[in-house]
């Protein structure tokens, strides 16, 4: 009978030890997953050069027709009139809001209706979406609205 009390104590001493082991696999792996699904929207940022045409700068003028002002970037687009008076709505990125705010943008710097001016870079795809280097606003103020360090044309310099 005493026997039988020493065997059960070793076993559950043995059991605290596993169960210890077998926690920090399921913290270690759960701190993996964790870590992996945080990274995955940094994979699936893209560069400048990926995207855009930096050889091509083109100018839109046009009225602001809707913003989008989320992560990881800001949208707004624009209602551009061609030389034979048809209206085209082109989209325009621009950084993130936070880097926007650190430049001197704000959630009013462009509203609904606003007359402004972008110089930028088309995509690639020949999709009607434009990289948002230069805005001028309808008080005159020109503002970046790339992304710092992204590498396209017209990246200020620190």
């Amino acid at each position: 009978m005493r026997c039988q009390g020493m065997y059960s104590r070793t076993l559950t001493g043995l059991s605290s030890w596993y169960r210890l082991r077998f926690v920090r696999k399921i913290f270690a792996v759960s701190a993996a997953f964790v870590a992996m699904a945080l990274a995955m929207p940094v994979l699936a940022h893209h560069s400048f050069s990926a995207e855009f045409d930096g050889s091509k700068l083109i100018e839109l003028k046009g009225v602001v027709t809707k913003i989008e002002w989320t992560n990881p970037h800001i949208y707004f687009y624009l209602d551009v009139k061609d030389d034979k008076g048809n209206t085209t709505n082109w989209g325009c990125e621009a950084a993130s809001p936070g880097s926007l705010h650190r430049q001197g943008w704000n959630r009013d710097s462009l509203k609904v209706g606003d007359q402004v001016i972008v110089g930028g870079y088309p995509a690639r795809d020949g999709s009607k979406l434009a990289d948002a280097r230069r805005v001028t606003l309808p008080d005159g103020r020109r503002i970046f609205g790339g992304t710092p360090g992204d590498g396209g044309p017209g990246d200020p310099k620190p």
